[in-house]
């Protein structure tokens, strides 16, 4: 392809993602396909000679759309947002064509400059501190685009586990422990740190502390899901008396499950007293800062060390793009700077965003932030916002005026979650049938042992009628479930949103191979079934709560120890327990083993470790719930 061929297809593509934005609600949301469906219908090797465009753009529809989730869509409420937008679109297009990799000042001075500057933009749009602004007299931070919140919690506790190490092998901090640490090894010292997050966090936290080898300790909140200060005092306490050493708290805006807040308020001055690295997580909720009416939960921000959200979530900046500030950009560029010789450059004071992450390469991704900014103006992003909100208000109040529904958890922003009354089974059924009817996209979450079903208005394209036609939908279904005899007639949804259709034609919604199939599933198979659910969403906190606290180079005794105290301090030493070689009487298996349970841990070791060390860690009341098939037998 050449210049003038470019130029022509260009256009047309252009014109097909039009058609397809525009036209998007005629699309069935999730695609109707099975593991493998692509491999059998491309050839098994790529072609020797180049093909027609036409061909390649006639099989994206023929081939790729059929297995596309379109997330674009009004009826897509699955997840939290992932939003685009015509300026979005169009800046990420300039800045595949300039392609350059923004690693260094040099590399690219305006990829640099830029973003530095957008990203003062946001901070200041957002409310935040002035301690997270470029170009402040007193700040010493700053923010930096990133792919995603995964990394930057990842980030943020690695900049907070080398801050604390150098702490804690300075002389100033040394004499406020039994013996020096100066000569220590780092992975030794790595062993006593732990770090905090609700227990409605997300689970790239957990994630982060298996990368980083440092222990996650899990809190429980209140009755509004939102972590207290009390709960943070009092384990901080806790394990300090057991020889561990607190190093950051992950502080969740807007949590996955339920868009619960963390009371920073709270939280913050405890932070800052007790030498906590304070990590604020608001993946979803941070755009929602655009509005000033919605900044009631931003009270404590003064408190954060690092903040985090996506533009690329509700900003309608499309991914990626993750927005990332820290007060103090030194203490990245502790840990990740390296200064090989070929990424030296003469202007050694200027930002290099290479010292801020962890990968070398980095996209101008501040190009596609910028156009949105100015295109739109931030009064247009406040109404975005403002629309968002008020959808979800209109979902929320047909959801509270049918009386086989209940909302468990308080509504916030964008997302709202409801249930059945008649249970989990009932629930799960429902959302079972509005998946299969590929009509609206919707994922499970559990609050405690409770399922609840997370409805998020995520499209800018969203209208009354869409929420209108999707409850009729959802009503409809529910009504069918709460029948005498549930499950002896699964329904198959049309896209009509006529809630008076006649009996006859609702006959025809009825799939009758479905309807033999499940047939026999009464109300005592349903009584059956829940306690199934239930037991699962409680295994789901209690594996999370182990996996996390077992990031320890510890062996675990050779028996139980049922005298152990629980608020005893691990036996000193512990460490000196792992030999200096494999024991040579156990052979090539015995090395194999020794070498497994001295590395990663495996979910054997975490449960073995958990087993002998027993702690009061508590388990999630309202988090993501896999929503997998459950048979009966």
């Amino acid at each position: 392809m050449q210049a003038e061929e470019y130029t022509r297809r260009g256009k047309e593509l252009v014109d097909y993602i039009g058609q397809y934005l525009t036209e998007i609600r005629s699309r069935r949301v999730l695609p109707d396909v099975q593991p493998g469906f692509l491999r059998t219908l491309l050839p098994s090797s790529a072609p020797c000679e180049p093909e027609p465009w036409e061909n390649i753009l006639q099989d994206v529809e023929n081939i790729i759309m059929p297995g596309v989730v379109h997330w674009q869509s009004p009826h897509m409420h699955a997840y939290f947002p992932a939003l685009n937008s015509w300026p979005s679109l169009l800046g990420d297009m300039l800045a595949d064509a300039i392609n350059c990799l923004g690693f260094t000042w040099a590399s690219s001075p305006a990829c640099t400059e830029l973003e530095m500057c957008v990203m003062d933009w946001l901070c200041k749009a957002l409310g935040l501190p002035d301690h997270f602004l470029h170009h402040h007299p007193d700040s010493r931070g700053g923010g930096i685009l990133q792919s995603t919140v995964s990394e930057c919690t990842l980030v943020a506790l690695l900049a907070a586990r080398k801050d604390k190490i150098l702490q804690m092998k300075s002389s100033d901090s040394t004499e406020m422990l039994s013996d020096s640490l100066t000569d220590t090894d780092e992975s030794i010292l790595n062993s006593r740190l732990i770090a905090y997050a609700s227990d409605q966090a997300h689970s790239s936290v957990e994630k982060a502390g298996l990368i980083s080898l440092v222990k996650i300790r899990f809190l429980e909140t209140d009755e509004k899901f939102s972590l207290r200060g009390e709960t943070l005092q009092r384990a901080i306490q806790e394990d300090r008396r057991r020889g561990l050493l607190p190093v950051m708290l992950c502080a969740t805006l807007g949590s996955t499950g339920v868009c619960s807040f963390d009371c920073l308020a709270e939280l913050g001055p405890i932070c800052a007293r007790e030498g906590l690295w304070l990590h604020v997580d608001a993946a979803y909720a941070g755009s929602a800062l655009l509005c000033p009416e919605l900044r009631y939960f931003l009270s404590g921000m003064e408190f954060a060390d690092s903040f985090v959200f996506n533009p690329s979530k509700w900003m309608m900046v499309h991914f990626d793009c993750t927005a990332f500030w820290v007060k103090d950009k030194f203490k990245l560029q502790q840990t990740f700077s390296v200064d090989p010789l070929y990424l030296r450059h003469d202007n050694s004071g200027a930002t290099d965003f290479m010292h801020w992450q962890i990968p070398l390469s980095r996209r101008f991704r501040s190009l596609k932030l910028w156009f949105v900014m100015r295109s739109f103006g931030l009064n247009n992003l406040q109404a975005h916002i403002r629309h968002g909100v008020e959808m979800a208000k209109l979902f929320e109040s047909l959801v509270r005026s049918d009386s086989n529904f209940q909302i468990p958890a308080e509504r916030h922003l964008g997302l709202v979650v409801f249930c059945l009354v008649g249970g989990n089974a009932l629930t799960q059924e429902l959302l079972r049938r509005l998946t299969q009817s590929g009509t609206m996209f919707l994922i499970p979450a559990a609050v405690g042992t409770k399922l609840i079903i997370r409805f998020t208005v995520t499209s800018q394209f969203t209208q009354p009628e869409d929420i209108h036609r999707d409850w009729s939908i959802i009503q409809r279904t529910a009504a069918e479930l709460m029948k005498p005899g549930f499950g002896t007639r699964p329904l198959s949804l049309s896209l009509s949103t006529d809630t008076e259709a006649s009996e006859d034609e609702q006959e025809t919604l009825w799939q009758e191979q479905e309807a033999e199939k499940l047939g026999d599933r009464l109300t005592e198979g349903r009584m059956r079934l829940e306690p199934m659910i239930d037991k699962h969403l409680v295994r789901q906190g209690q594996r999370r709560a182990t996996r996390s606290m077992s990031c320890s180079a510890e062996l675990p005794p050779t028996r139980p120890d049922s005298t152990l105290n629980l608020r005893e301090a691990p036996p000193p030493g512990a460490l000196a327990q792992i030999p200096e070689s494999p024991v040579p009487t156990e052979g090539r298996r015995g090395q194999k083993r020794l070498l497994k349970f001295h590395s990663v841990p495996s979910l054997w070791q975490c449960a073995m470790q958990q087993m002998y060390r027993p702690l009061h860690w508590s388990t999630s009341r309202a988090s993501y719930f896999t929503c997998c098939t459950l048979t009966q037998k």
